[in-house]
């Protein structure tokens, strides 16, 4: 009887532990069933989220893809812009400064200039008055002198003849000689500047000629004085 309850001892215990690794091994595949499923859920979140990611990223590329063409666009069209207007403003400058010189130019053929105007103003005048008792002509004459001088020269055949003149005051002999002296100043200072001896006549007529008749002296002032003619 002993034995027989060892033997039971030893069958229940060796049921019991073979028991117990099966039970084991199957807790272990439901387990490992769990995990694996778990794990196939978890690698297909991680997907999904990093293919999100990628979406968004492909998104912002594009997004700011299509925002520097735009901006490219706009500077070429407003580079296009400016190169038209630059070209329409140096057109109107080129027009203008065309017109400019078109209005100059006919300014200038249809106009006289300052010099020209001078000389011909100069050249309206031909009596000269001088102090009295003296021979030589004003200072204030010089410059509508030299315009004389200077058109006898652009002129070889034009000709002249320098009148002399005196007041009445002093004999006739002196007058006559004054009124030469007084004409051939002149002379000698249109040939110094450009006229010709040939050109040029002197010729005095002393007291006999008065531009004026009286004794005042703003009478002697008029006599006293040299014309030039052209002959």
């Amino acid at each position: 009887m002993t034995a027989d309850l060892k033997d039971l001892e030893v069958e229940d215990f060796e049921g019991e532990l073979g028991a117990y690794p099966l039970r084991s091994a199957s807790l272990i595949t439901h387990n490992s069933f769990h995990t694996t499923k778990s794990t196939k859920r978890s690698e297909t979140n991680i997907t999904g989220l990093i293919d999100m990611r990628v979406s968004k990223q492909v998104v912002k590329g594009a997004v700011l893809g299509f925002a520097l063409m735009s901006l490219a666009a706009c500077k070429s069209s407003s580079d296009a812009e400016s190169d038209v207007v630059d070209a329409g403003m140096g057109t109107e400058s080129s027009a203008s400064s065309a017109s400019s010189a078109q209005a100059s130019g006919a300014g200038t053929s249809g106009r006289l200039t300052q010099e020209q105007i001078q000389a011909e103003n100069a050249l309206r005048q031909t009596v000269f008055y001088f102090d009295f008792d003296i021979a030589e002509f004003r200072g204030a004459d010089r410059e509508t002198l030299m315009y004389h001088a200077r058109d006898l020269a652009a002129n070889p055949s034009k000709r002249l003849r320098l009148e002399g003149h005196a007041d009445e005051r002093g004999t006739r002999e002196y007058n006559l000689a004054l009124g030469e002296r007084r004409a051939n100043s002149i002379l000698n200072y249109l040939i110094v500047n450009g006229a010709a001896r040939s050109q040029i006549e002197v010729v005095s007529y002393g007291e006999e000629r008065p531009a004026m008749t009286g004794q005042s002296e703003t009478v002697y002032n008029r006599n006293r004085r040299v014309e030039v003619v052209a002959r």
